[in-house]
């Protein structure tokens, strides 16, 4: 074996982030433009979504209440349930979000990628629930409400551009009120642009990310102290007492709905644990953003209770010191319009990435995947993806027209998610973290309710407009769980089906003796027996014959009798037969490849693809190989590929260090072989297989009989058709004459 391991180091596997320090803090700034863009540009919308402009002008007490909501729901929400709580229930790997806490409770199978490359083990499939934290009865219950708050975290993605864009573009029709009829086309303008440069990747305009969101949120802070010296008695809503009361007072539940629009953005606090860490997290939010928050809603909320009226038809703008046409409202028009385009993009890559992590855990059909940064695997670009979010949006905002439309159907995705990521983290807090049951009780208890709120007065909003989000979820829902399950059925029948090499391919030597190979995998057998079996395989050049069955028959002479033995004949070629699952043994696809083509090429190369959480690979650290020592002319390799990295299988690399092996096998005697090998690899040929799916009849009753139907109808309509238009080699890079595709049947 010649691999990165074989030189006493493995490839780069993801872990956390660990920093401190000065490292810290600039890990803490940076985060700024990625995470706080989003929740740091509702100051542009939340008090007029509670106070609509063309509504009557609220008493004093009623927005000191409504300010204390927010200050409330900033602190209860954001702050201690998602900084202080949620961000110690990442995985290992530092990520985070709602598919993160599933993934915690049934962690992904491990896979051993050195025995993927022992083709003569039986396979190694492994039953999920050996790691599951919980019983396998309530893995689909979860995963699918796992999925849930993942697809309305995507449908999110279509009302963050819509309506923060919107929001901060209506500004101009307050300094100039000739031009409020164009806000949505220039707003759609601004975002067709962001879109359109989405190729390009933001690795060289995110370095001013987080300066522009630093000086937005510091303004933000500046105006909202300069506001709260016009009525200094505002502070009185800082008594959580006073919201209480607005809701005695008013009996109106709707407010809350307005309310939830201060939050927005907080699960991207937990979702971006994977790029920074949970401390510089803390640091960031709780040091500099939420303070900043709290100021600028509390100076729009005084000037309120001064000015009423006047400042009604746009709290935002309106509120701003010097007047209409300062140079201040001018320098926060620009960093407004300039923080939400920061919002969309942030959104928009977390879109991307989420997609990505779905594509990668097969809960969603391969999509073609661009990598934009050497630095981050988080920065993707996915041109379908791209095209059908920004032609939502464009229809989003032109079907809404105007902001306060948008701010309706707004929050209903967010406050769902919200209360996922409770139900998700009550069960972690039991099985994963095993904290006392009366704990998680009371987590769920007190955040649930909360969350339940929310989710009420957001519920109400559905006949406004929150349909939209909904629809949006429940179609991406029904996609990802149903592309989950066919994909799982296949993955189940490829993993079962796997097969010991030595079970299919047969050896008689050239004096008709033929042998029974031994019960234990040579390649794992001990140095001693190994030496023994590679000189008695070398003294006469072999024939090889396939099985017809699928049984390993102990008395070979009456299987070739009997006609269960079909003879191999050995072509002068090098294929490359691409395993796309992983575990011993080969798979199910090889073995209806023999039984069709029953000629045996002289070098046949198992190839399985391993992306890392790194750049680009080097070339010496980019294949690892094996050899099975017990059939000539087979060998299992491990391509390394960094995310960044083209899928371009250099065969003479591999050859070269397949060369190497028998060079070291067998010092003296070597030379033919070595010269042998070579020549075929000068005719390479990559066989990609795939399975030709039908559905396998469940035996029963009359009442099977229509399940039968329609799951013959969802697998072999539906299934297939979306599997062939997004094969699993949708990022391969291949030459396509020198790729074959092998289809095999497979009853799932």
């Amino acid at each position: 074996m010649s691999s990165a391991a074989e030189n006493g180091h493995e490839p780069p596997t993801r872990t956390a982030l660990k920093v401190s320090g000065l490292a810290l803090l600039t890990l803490s700034f940076q985060s700024l433009g990625i995470i706080y863009s989003d929740i740091g540009t509702s100051p542009l919308y939340v008090l007029n979504g509670i106070w609509p402009a063309s509504g009557p002008v609220p008493s004093k007490e009623d927005v000191i209440g409504g300010l204390s909501a927010i200050i409330w729901s900033l602190t209860l929400i954001p702050l201690l349930k998602y900084v202080f709580i949620t961000l110690r229930f990442g995985t290992g790997e530092g990520e985070g979000g709602s598919f993160a806490l599933f993934q915690g409770l049934f962690p992904p199978e491990h896979k051993d990628f050195d025995s993927d490359r022992i083709l003569t083990g039986d396979s190694s499939l492994k039953n999920p629930s050996l790691t599951a934290k919980l019983p396998e009865r309530w893995r689909w219950p979860l995963l699918l409400w796992a999925l849930f708050g993942t697809s309305l975290t995507l449908a999110d993605g279509v009302f963050t551009p819509a309506v923060s864009v919107t929001s901060a573009v209506a500004g101009i029709a307050i300094a100039k009120p000739e031009i409020s009829k164009d806000v949505i086309p220039i707003s759609i303008a601004f975002l067709v642009v962001l879109f359109l440069i989405q190729s390009r990747g933001t690795s060289t305009l995110a370095f001013v990310f987080a300066p522009v969101t630093f000086v937005w949120i510091s303004l933000l802070a500046c105006t909202g102290i300069v506001n709260i010296v016009s009525y200094p008695g505002i502070f009185r809503a800082l008594d959580p007492s006073r919201a209480v009361l607005l809701f005695v007072r008013t009996r109106d539940y709707d407010i809350l709905a307005g309310i939830l629009l201060s939050v927005t953005g907080c699960e991207a606090l937990f979702a971006n644990l994977g790029q920074f860490n949970r401390l510089s997290i803390q640091l960031s939010f709780g040091c500099f953003v939420y303070p900043s928050l709290v100021l600028a809603y509390l100076g729009q909320g005084a000037r309120l209770i001064v000015d009423g009226e006047k400042v009604l038809s746009n709290l935002f703008y309106a509120t701003i010191p010097g007047g209409q046409n300062g140079p201040l409202f001018w320098i926060l028009y620009v960093f407004a319009v300039l923080a939400t385009l920061i919002a969309s993009q942030a959104m928009i890559t977390a879109t991307f990435s989420l997609v990505q992590q779905l594509i990668n855990m097969r809960n969603f059909p391969p999509l073609r995947l661009h990598y934009t940064s050497d630095k981050s695997q988080g920065q993707v670009y996915i041109p379908s993806a791209n095209w059908i979010l920004m032609i939502a949006i464009i229809i989003v905002i032109a079907a809404f027209k105007n902001a306060t439309a948008l701010t309706n159907a707004y929050g209903f995705a967010v406050s769902t998610v919200m209360f996922d990521t409770t139900v998700l983290l009550a069960v972690q807090m039991v099985y994963v973290k095993h904290l006392p049951v009366i704990i998680a009780i009371a987590f769920f208890l007190i955040f649930g309710f909360f969350d339940g709120l929310f989710w009420g007065a957001a519920l109400k909003k559905v006949p406004k407009g929150a349909w939209v989000p909904l629809m949006i979820g429940v179609i991406l829902m029904s996609i990802m769980s149903f592309w989950t399950w066919a994909k799982g059925l296949e993955d189940k029948f490829d993993g079962n089906n796997r097969r010991n090499l030595r079970h299919i391919i047969l050896r008689k030597d050239v004096d008709d003796t033929i042998q029974v190979r031994p019960s234990v995998p040579v390649d794992d057998a001990e140095p001693n027996e190994k030496e023994q079996v590679e000189h008695e395989h070398d003294v006469k050049k072999p024939t090889y014959y396939v099985m017809e069955n699928r049984d390993f028959a102990s008395d070979l002479a009456s299987a070739a009798s009997e006609g269960r033995m079909k003879a191999l004949s050995t072509i002068p070629t090098c294929a490359i037969f691409h395993k796309l699952t992983f575990g011993r043994g080969v798979p199910h696809t090889f073995v209806g490849f023999l039984r069709q083509w029953p000629a045996l090429p002289r070098v046949v190369i198992f190839l399985s693809v391993r992306v890392l959480p790194t750049p680009r690979i080097p070339s010496h650290e980019r294949y690892a190989v094996s050899k099975v020592r017990t059939i000539q002319g087979f060998y299992g390799v491990t391509y390394h590929l960094g995310f960044r990295d083209d899928f371009d299988v250099k065969v003479e690399e591999i050859i070269e260090q397949i060369c190497s092996i028998e060079r070291r096998a067998d010092p003296a005697g070597s030379a033919a072989l070595i010269r042998e090998i070579q020549e075929v690899a000068q005719n390479s040929t990559h066989i990609v297989p795939h399975y030709m799916i039908s559905s396998k009849d469940i035996n029963g009753g009359r009442l099977l009989t229509v399940v039968n139907y329609c799951r013959r109808f969802l697998i072999e309509e539906i299934y297939r058709r979306i599997a062939t238009m997004f094969p699993e080699t949708e990022n391969w890079q291949s030459p396509p004459d020198r790729i074959v595709h092998v289809g095999i049947s497979a009853a799932i």
